[in-house]
């Protein structure tokens, strides 16, 4: 099946996988290895005349295997191109999907269908036989009506239709409750099971949905998702699909062989895994055991001799239908019109925005139904439209909470300026459409969230909204402080969002950050600096408002915080929050702002791979982010269509370099690759000129050093330039704990983190709150037993408490030590003797006991060591 001049690519390129260094594993899985070389020579050479699956079994190695061995052969930046590694994630993120929608679907039909049916079934009708009916048409459906592989949701929705279809086909004595009843009920109400041929299949099948919901009605509650839905797909894209495909009963079942004929061509063309072959649970298939092996373990729970409870987490299927059940609840109360206190807002304004507002929504829907069925596929532009107009809602949403908030920091109601702002407007939904589409599109895969992305992925929002990314960022963090009911998940895939434009897309030509500095240098003359580095020693705030990025190109001079309120006639939004300084010329807001965060993140990624390379030279790291940061600072155009890690990794070479370190660009990269959140094209594909790209180790040559050769040639004499300052990192404005806390008093307790902070009123249940899981929620570190062991809890909590008091109330004697103290609590130590307020809880009381009793730990051998360094002075 492989061509001549595949066969005699791949050769040179499996010999020189076997003679480079470092390559055991190649010449130990020579089979692997040329199986390998030919997929990567076939996909660069566009000759694919096989397909995966076929790969696969040639040279009898797992998917999850190939890909692992795939990424060990990686060995230099020329073995995978980016259009092999590209191919590549493509089919990860259509097995993670196929691989957890076969789990859900083997689940689903162990309870919708019994394991020995009675006698009066006919023996065609075999539980094998319906199962393979109902994948090989799922997955017919799904190559034909979506065009995007990786949507989970979309993806499951047509599964549910699937099962819809085929249980009213099946006879009630093959079904358990409640489906058998339901079927029952259809065929005493005359609706026939069987399709006939000279019918119209399309009405007939409508009109029995919308008689009969009741089973799709029970599918989607069992499994949590919007019934509406649901029938959206079923009308638009499964009827459509079913005429299409010409499936025709036959003894209460498709015919098999119809639809097998059709999955076989669409398998061959597409050249990539064959589902079918779930069904026999075939090896190529299988998850790679050892990796799921690898479970989280607490930070002091580390040995794996002990015996530990594992909860299993949830199914991605489970996770992704209840991420969508909270925010439609928590949409519930919201619309998508302005409420009456946005309309306050509105006519407040010195121009009223209401019109242009309600405008641009309605303009934007019509723009997200024809760019989502663009993607998706035409018949889905109604599920696009539902879940902007979900977007719409929390735009309101937020918006309102941003102006409430406002309100109350500058005492003024007139936001004129601000709500006429096209570009706020346009950040502020994208982002909202954002969330949304991130909750629909959370990815099957079990590994962390942001490593994989779907076709609907940011930066998609951006094109569909024709935004510029510096716009988009400036939204970010208001749009977080401004709706607090945000899960721990989408507060993190903002950030993701928020990393991703500092660290390429804001970067990009066409971008107004460049204008920004451009007009920050006219403004001062060449020595201007977008932001000096003494700035960074100064602690990153929080307290700008979107007002302040999106109305203030230009940073006013600071006013003094005892003057007087500005007035309702002015336009507040255009001022931003007051911080004492000289009087100095006016700079951007957003501009000075921006790049303190690019610096933070900048310097995080950079300690990251330093302590993965050069934990030895700890005297390196300030060199080589003294020269990092005056790139950033000073030759920024370095910056035009390139990512800050590719600045990063050349700054940490070039000051090897001069100093002397043996640190080769291959150890620089294979590091880099094990960092979270990090891509291949990266290093393997960087601008070198217009439209001409090449790997990292061209780019040092004949750009970055040409550029900064006299530079970096300092950092070897006996003057070197000035370093700069190491940025003070603050905890994340956006982070939650997800590690568990130990409990103090040395006993093996551990607290866990509130996994989401929803917010629900008193007897609201959350949709997650009684899952498989949350029932496990407490655990010893053993399996369960008796009850004794929660009596055991009970005692040891009391020996704690008890020898708190005693520690407390020793007065002036010594304390015992106390070990592992550890709480995340704001705000500063009470010092001895100071009383509780009377709204403490006594859980408060005893914690600023014990805090009391740290601080004088601390003082007495602070002052045992002075005492000892004065005796040794004597």
């Amino acid at each position: 099946k492989v061509s001549e001049s595949v066969r005699e690519k791949a050769w040179k390129k499996y010999e020189s996988l076997s003679a480079a260094d470092g390559a055991l594993a190649c010449n130990k899985k020579k089979k692997e290895t040329w199986g390998v070389c030919i997929f990567i020579v076939a996909i660069d050479l566009d000759e694919v005349t096989f397909t995966f699956t076929d790969l696969l079994k040639s040279i009898n190695i797992s998917v999850c295997t190939f890909f692992q061995f795939l990424k060990e052969v990686d060995v230099n930046m020329d073995t995978v191109s980016t259009k092999v590694d590209s191919t590549v994630s493509r089919l990860k993120k259509k097995y993670d999907v196929l691989i957890a929608l076969y789990h859900k679907f083997e689940r689903t039909c162990g309870l919708i269908y019994l394991e020995q049916p009675s006698s009066e079934i006919s023996a065609e009708l075999s539980s094998v036989l319906v199962l393979k009916n109902y994948w090989i048409t799922f997955l017919l459906a799904k190559g034909k009506v979506l065009q995007v592989e990786d949507d989970l949701v979309i993806s499951f929705q047509l599964l549910l239709c699937v099962l819809d279809y085929f249980i009213k086909l099946s006879p009630p004595a093959m079904l358990k409750e409640p489906y058998k009843s339901s079927v029952s009920a259809v065929t005493v109400n005359g609706s026939a099971r069987t399709p006939r041929r000279g019918q119209n299949r399309s009405s007939r099948t409508a009109k029995q949905l919308d008689t009969d919901t009741k089973i799709i009605e029970i599918l989607c509650k069992e499994h949590d998702c919007n019934l509406d839905e649901v029938k959206n797909v079923y009308f638009t894209s499964f009827i459509p699909f079913l005429n299409s495909a010409g499936i025709v009963a036959s003894n209460g079942l498709p015919e098999v062989e119809v639809i097998l004929k059709q999955y076989d061509e669409l398998y061959l063309k597409n050249k990539d895994i064959d589902a079918r072959l779930f069904l026999n649970h075939d090896e190529t298939l299988q998850p790679d055991v050892t990796a799921c092996s690898q479970l989280e373990r607490t930070p002091l729970k580390n040995n794996p001799d002990e015996e530990i409870n594992i909860i299993l987490p949830q199914t991605p299927v489970r996770a992704a239908m209840n991420n969508i059940q909270q925010l439609i609840m928590i949409l519930n109360s919201a619309t998508d019109k302005p409420s009456d206190t946005l309309i306050m807002y509105f006519n407040n304004c010195t121009v009223n925005p209401k019109d242009s507002i309600l405008k641009r929504v309605e303009s934007f829907d019509h723009i997200f139904q024809k760019k989502f069925a663009e993607a998706v596929g035409q018949g889905w532009a109604e599920i696009g439209s539902q879940r902007y107009k979900l977007g719409v809602r929390l735009y309101y949403r937020v918006m309102e909470s941003m102006l409430k908030s406002e309100e109350e920091r500058l005492s003024v109601q007139n936001f004129s300026k601000l709500l006429n702002d096209n570009i706020f407007h346009k950040s502020l939904l994208a982002c909202a459409v954002e969330v949304v589409m991130a909750t629909y599109g959370r990815n099957a895969s079990q590994s962390d969230s942001t490593s994989t992305e779907t076709e609907l992925s940011f930066p998609w929002i951006l094109n569909v909204f024709d935004l510029k990314a510096f716009d988009f960022y400036k939204v970010i963090e208001s749009f977080i402080k401004a709706e607090p009911s945000l899960t721990r998940e989408m507060v993190k895939h903002l950030e993701h969002c928020e990393h991703r434009i500092m660290e390429s897309l804001a970067w990009q030509s066409g971008s107004p950050l460049f204008d920004l500095i451009k007009q920050s240098k006219e403004r001062e003359g060449q020595t201007d600096q977008p932001e000096p580095p003494s700035s960074l020693n100064t602690p990153l705030q929080h307290n700008h408002t979107a007002a302040d990025l999106y109305l203030s190109p230009v940073k006013s001079p600071k006013k003094k915080a005892s003057g007087p309120p500005p007035s309702a006639s002015s336009t507040p939004d255009a001022q931003p929050s007051a911080i004492p300084q000289t009087q100095k010329p006016q700079k951007s807001t957003s501009l000075s702002l921006f790049y303190k965060k690019v610096y933070l993140l900048a310097y995080c990624r950079l300690h990251t791979l330093f302590l993965h390379l050069l934990s030895e030279h700890p005297d390196l790291e300030p060199l080589i982010w003294t020269l990092f940061q005056h790139t950033l600072q000073n030759e920024y155009e370095l910056m035009r269509d390139r990512h800050l890690d590719q600045i990063m990794m050349c700054s940490m070479y070039g000051i090897c370099k001069v100093k002397n370190v043996d640190l080769r660009f291959k150890i620089i990269v294979s590091a880099y690759k094990e960092l979270c959140n990090t891509n291949q094209e990266t290093f393997k594909r960087v601008l070198i000129r217009e439209e001409q790209y090449d790997s990292i180790i061209v780019f040092y040559n004949l750009v970055f050093m040409q550029k900064l050769k006299t530079n970096i040639l300092q950092y070897a004499s006996s003057r070197p330039p000035t370093l700069s300052p190491i940025p003070r990192i603050p905890r994340s404005p956006y982070q939650f704990s997800n590690s568990p806390r130990r409990v103090p008093a040395g006993n093996n307790i551990y607290i866990s983190p509130l996994k989401s902070p929803y917010k629900f009123s008193d007897g609201f249940q959350s949709p997650t709150k009684m899952t498989p899981r949350s029932r496990i929620l407490v655990s010893i570190g053993e399996s369960f037993g008796t009850s004794e062991k929660f009596q055991k809890i009970n005692q040891m909590l009391c020996n704690s408490e008890s020898q708190l008091k005693r520690s407390a109330e020793a007065g002036a004697a010594a304390p015992k030590p106390l070990k592992r103290l550890r709480f995340d609590i704001e705000g500063q130590d009470e010092t001895d003797g100071s009383e509780h307020l009377p709204q403490e809880s006594k859980f408060q009381q005893k914690l600023a006991e014990m805090r009391s009793t740290q601080t004088r730990m601390q003082k007495q051998k602070l002052n045992d060591g002075n005492d000892t360094s004065a005796s040794e002075e004597k």
